[in-house]
C-alpha cells in the first residue's frame, strides 16, 4: 500500500496523479502480486510450493485448466512468466480471477525446513479480497485516466474530479426494487471497464427511468419549467426515444459524462429532500 506522498510530490516535482503506461502497471503489479504470495493470499485456492512437495489449494493441481474454464483463455498462468504478453483485457481479467481467489490466512504453523514459510490451514477471503484492493487500487487510479478494483471485484473507471462521493453516498431509501437496485446496476454499467458509448447510454435511460418514478415527488419540490428541464435532457438528446425532432449531432463522449452525473446527483438530492420533508 501507498502509505503517503513522499518529498518529490510535496516538493511538486512529481504530481500525484502523473500517469503511468501499461509495461509500467504490469511491473508494479508484479512486485505487489509477490509480496502478496509470499505472504500467503493465495495458499487456500493456489496451494503451496512447499520443500517437501507441492501441497494442492482447493483449485487442485492444474491451475491452468481451472484458469481457462473460468477465464477462456489459455497462456496465462504461471503469472511470472506470461505477465509480459498480457494485453490490457488479459490483464484486468486476471487481476479479476486474483481478486475471487485471494484469501488471507488466519491460523497454521510455520514450516522450518529449508526455510520453507508459513503454511495456512484457516483462511478469511473478506479480508484477503479488501487487502488486495488496498494493494491494487493505489496502482490502477495512476494507469490512463484511472482505474479501480470495486468491492464485487470488478474492474471499473474511477470517477470525474470531485465525484466520487456520488458513487459511494449511500441511497436514502428502502425501496430497492423500484430505486436503489436500479441506480446502482447503472452506476456499474456506466463505469465498467471498457465501456461501450450504448453501455453508457443504457445507464443513463435506468436514471432516467427512476426520475420518472418518482415524478410525483420532483413536482413536489420543483417548479413546472424546473421539472420539465430534468427530463428534456433525455427526451431531447436521444436517449430515451428515438425521432427526428432530437438533437444528436454532439460529442457523446463528453455529454454521456455530464448527463448521467447531472442524473445521479438529481436522485440524490430527490431523494434526501423527501426523506427530510415535514
Amino acid at each position: 500500500m501507498i502509505k503517503r506522498n513522499y518529498y518529490s510530490v510535496r516538493t511538486g516535482k512529481l504530481t500525484p496523479d502523473s500517469t503511468i503506461n501499461f509495461d509500467v502497471l504490469k511491473q508494479l503489479f508484479l512486485m505487489s502480486y509477490k509480496i502478496l504470495e509470499k505472504a500467503g493470499y493465495f495458499q487456500k485456492y493456489f496451494g503451496v510450493d512447499c520443500s517437501d512437495g507441492f501441497i494442492e489449494g482447493q483449485i487442485g493441481e492444474n491451475i491452468d485448466a481451472y484458469v481457462f474454464i473460468n477465464l477462456r483463455k489459455e497462456n496465462l498462468f504461471p503469472i511470472e512468466t506470461k505477465l509480459k504478453d498480457y494485453n490490457e483485457d488479459d490483464f484486468f481479467d486476471v487481476l479479476e480471477f486474483l481478486y475471487d481467489h485471494c484469501s488471507k490466512g488466519l491460523n497454521g504453523y510455520y514450516h522450518n525446513w529449508n526455510n520453507c514459510g508459513y503454511h495456512y490451514d484457516e483462511f478469511n477471503d473478506l479480508e484477503g479480497q479488501k487487502y488486495f484492493r488496498e494493494t491494487m487500487n493505489p496502482i490502477l487510479r495512476d494507469y490512463k485516466n484511472g482505474f479501480e478494483i470495486s468491492e464485487k471485484g470488478e474492474i471499473l473507471i474511477l470517477s470525474d474530479n470531485g465525484l466520487s462521493n456520488l458513487f459511494e453516498a449511500d441511497i436514502p431509501t428502502n425501496d430497492a426494487d423500484n430505486i436503489s437496485n436500479k441506480i446502482n446496476a447503472a452506476i456499474v454499467k456506466f463505469r465498467r471497464h471498457k465501456s461501450t458509448l450504448d453501455d453508457r447510454k443504457d445507464a443513463i435511460r435506468e436514471l432516467a427511468d427512476v426520475l420518472e418514478f418518482l415524478r410525483p415527488e420532483i413536482k413536489k419540490h420543483l417548479d413546472k419549467k424546473d421539472e420539465n428541464d430534468i427530463f428534456n435532457i433525455a427526451n431531447g438528446f436521444g436517449i430515451r426515444h428515438h425521432n427526428l425532432s432530437q438533437k444528436t449531432n454532439y460529442d457523446k463522449a463528453i455529454w454521456y459524462s455530464w448527463i448521467f452525473y447531472y442524473y445521479l446527483a438529481t436522485l440524490h438530492a430527490v431523494l434526501r429532500i423527501s426523506k427530510i420533508k415535514p
